[in-house]
């Protein structure tokens, strides 16, 4: 019987680590402009643990991911209006990092304000993802960020390592699209929302940015401790791979986020650098993002 007792524990343990993709860290917040009740403030703070734990202990994966594997993220739901009893809609922040190979520095991988979130929500509701079924809008929203982010990290390690989410993120784009909220169409808000950050990413056009982080990530960042001269030079060759992506689709979102993930991480990298690897990568940058020429002009100074 004790014999029995051991296996069992050990599979629940192991059941237990099954999955578990993320160190998510959650915040739900009000527009302080907002009349917001006693009530509905319970109804957010049991909405924050309840995205907490949909984003944290769901099984996203048939991997298994030890702790010091997950990947740290962060979202920050900020509810704009209260529509009606149980319903709302809100902006949503989502930012995942990634370690660096041998040093404590965690790199930005994403960073994205998310502005089409319109969801429903009562006391004591739960949030569960069921692969290939819509059910609702809040639930495929944070399943679509999941995936996009598990690609994102994958294609960070390796060539196209984010191919299988990606593909699971696009399935949430297409199950939502008849029967989500805002964010899911490729009309909605001129190219700034879910579907086009998916369908860029899986696009041939953009297979040069996929490119990009990975050889940002493993040839640069990864080996910046061995050799910080060879890790400059690998960056800038991997910003380069996001010029034809950007003559095919100025100001494409997918590149934006990129740089304004990387701004002051770029910053700080080539500070110490010589002259002209400061000119070449500030010419690139300013070429990509002439928006923001000014700030990619601090690198120079």
């Amino acid at each position: 019987m004790k014999f029995f007792t051991i296996i069992l524990i050990f599979i629940l343990i192991n059941f237990l680590s099954f999955g578990q993709e993320f160190n998510c860290q959650v915040s739900v917040s009000s527009n302080p402009a907002l009349d917001i009740t006693t009530t509905e403030k319970e109804i957010f703070q049991q909405l924050e643990q309840t995205i907490f734990e949909l984003m944290n202990n769901t099984a996203w994966t048939k991997e298994e991911f030890e702790v010091e594997e997950r990947i740290n993220c962060n979202i920050q739901l900020s509810i704009t209006e209260v529509v009606s009893t149980g319903s709302y809609r809100a902006n949503m922040q989502v930012q995942s990092t990634r370690p660096v190979y041998n040093t404590t520095y965690n790199t930005t991988l994403f960073n994205y304000l998310d502005e089409n979130v319109d969801f429903r929500f009562q006391r004591n509701a739960r949030l569960q993802f069921t692969e290939n079924q819509f059910v609702d809008n809040l639930t495929s929203i944070l399943a679509f960020y999941a995936y996009y982010l598990l690609g994102m990290d994958g294609d960070s390690f390796a060539p196209n390592g984010g191919d299988p989410y990606y593909a699971k993120a696009q399935n949430i784009v297409t199950l939502a699209q008849s029967n989500g909220g805002s964010g899911w169409r490729a009309s909605e808000r001129g190219r700034r929302n879910r579907y086009w950050l998916i369908e860029n990413q899986l696009q041939e056009l953009f297979a040069p940015l996929r490119t990009c982080l990975y050889q940002y990530h493993r040839d640069g960042l990864d080996v910046m401790y061995d050799n910080q001269e060879k890790a400059r030079t690998a960056i800038y060759q991997a910003l380069q791979k996001l010029q034809p992506v950007n003559n095919a689709r100025p100001g494409s979102l997918n590149v934006l986020n990129i740089l304004q993930a990387k701004l002051q991480e770029i910053k700080n990298i080539y500070k110490e650098a010589e002259q002209r690897q400061k000119n070449d990568v500030v010419n690139l940058l300013k070429r990509l993002d002439p928006a923001n020429s000014s700030k990619y002009q601090e690198i120079l100074e």
